[in-house]
């Protein structure tokens, strides 16, 4: 090889990853807002634009979510840009994950692609825990696994149904949204779960629509029941069931109604805690129990009924009986952790924290929670390893903010 050749090798070795690239964004990103990721552009030689043009030689797609305007239809910019791509301007279509490559930033990359749990995704998309577990009983969202009853989503399947949910509530019909994602660059995820939560959102419009007291219809502003089951013509539709607004220890012969049985109660007992009907829900979950008392998952919904109504030694009470049934269910035991904090029983919470962790040594969420409680005990020292490992897990949600906020103070 000639020295000319060896130096050509070496400047072009060493040359900056996007120089002589102008590059754009659409979507939301991410891994970081618009403005960081337009510094990292110049950063790497490149020369960052807000607007797409034919001098642009690079659109980055993020990957929250979906590249959709608040009317269905595909961003402008990316409109733009697909049309001339297919005309034959030298201009490539990247997804976020792969412009992170390009970049070198494989531990932001591996960010996106970690799995959450629910705790996690409520923290990082502003959901209520209440509603993720709703998605996922109705089939919007699928957890990729199970440790111990505790459920790990995909990030990008969970913004996808947020950003669908979202389209939906803003009155965008299913065929506009539906046409808007077939015409998607293959750059995007080329399965097909977008179009299959869009037909469950589609059967289940009015779960979109949320306000501070609950979920109203899209339009008509009637109030709903979360995940309410699609009539069918074989099935007309059934008078709804009355619930007491007390509990009594125990219903009178013949008013539990026939057409209900124990699934039933809890399902509409999730319904109506997702409605903010937190008393209501109370009562429905307790019917199940009553022909299932062995219901672990039912004693936990409860709790957190209770807890909703300000009852934090009732709710702590029920935690503790869905552990008697099921001894590692583990959510239950990190919850059963955050009570004895909130009472101030902090070592009680160690416990907790500790037989969620000695089940799942993995749990982000308990690595968390350990670390505040340590902290509250003036252990802070003892808490630093477990901030660091939660951030092994979330490096960008609220939680994470906090983690390295402590970590700062405690160097």
């Amino acid at each position: 090889m000639s020295a000319s050749a060896t130096t050509s090798d070496q400047r072009l070795a060493s040359s900056p990853a996007l120089a002589g690239e102008r590059v754009a964004f659409t979507g939301t990103l991410a891994s970081m807002t618009h403005a960081q990721a337009a510094e990292l552009v110049e950063k790497h030689g490149g020369t960052s634009s807000e607007h797409v043009s034919r001098q642009t030689t690079m659109l980055v797609i993020g990957e929250e979510g979906w590249p959709l305007d608040d009317d269905g239809h595909i961003s402008v910019k990316l409109q733009q840009a697909q049309r001339w791509h297919d005309g034959g301007v030298e201009l490539r279509l990247v997804n976020e994950s792969d412009w992170l490559l390009l970049l070198g930033l494989t531990e932001r990359r591996e960010e996106i692609r970690r799995l959450h749990t629910p705790a996690m995704l409520s923290q990082l998309l502003d959901v209520s825990v209440h509603v993720i577990r709703g998605w996922a009983r109705a089939g919007l969202i699928r957890p990729v696994k199970r440790v111990y009853r505790l459920p790990y989503f995909d990030f990008q399947e969970v913004t996808s149904a947020r950003r669908l949910s979202q389209l939906m509530a803003a009155g965008v019909s299913r065929r506009e949204i539906e046409e808007a994602l077939s015409q998607l660059p293959a750059v995007q995820r080329g399965d097909q779960r977008p179009l299959e939560q869009l037909e469950i959102l589609a059967r289940n419009a009015h779960v979109v629509v949320r306000d501070a007291h609950g979920l109203l219809a899209p339009g008509t502003g009637q109030r709903l029941f979360d995940f309410e089951p699609e009539q069918t013509a074989a099935e007309p539709e059934q008078p709804a069931v009355e619930a007491p607004t007390s509990i009594r220890l125990l219903p009178q012969a013949g008013e539990l109604p026939d057409r209900r049985d124990d699934c039933d109660w809890f399902v509409e007992g999730c319904r109506r805690y997702s409605d903010g009907e937190f008393a209501e829900a109370a009562v429905m979950l307790r019917l199940g129990l009553m022909t299932d008392p062995h219901n672990a998952e039912a004693h936990f919904h409860l709790a957190e009924c209770l807890y909703r109504q300000d009852n934090v030694a009732g709710a702590l009470e029920r935690y503790y009986v869905a552990v008697e049934h099921d001894r590692e269910y583990i959510e239950a035991w990190t919850q059963i952790g955050c009570l004895h904090r909130e009472l101030g029983q902090l070592e009680s919470a160690l416990d907790a924290f500790d037989v969620a962790l000695a089940a799942h040594p993995e749990y982000p969420d308990a690595h968390f929670q350990k670390a505040e409680t340590l902290a509250e005990l003036g252990h802070a020292a003892e808490a630093v390893p477990y901030w660091r490992r939660y951030l092994s897990y979330d490096n960008r949600g609220p939680w994470a903010e906090l983690a390295r906020q402590r970590l700062s103070e405690n160097r």
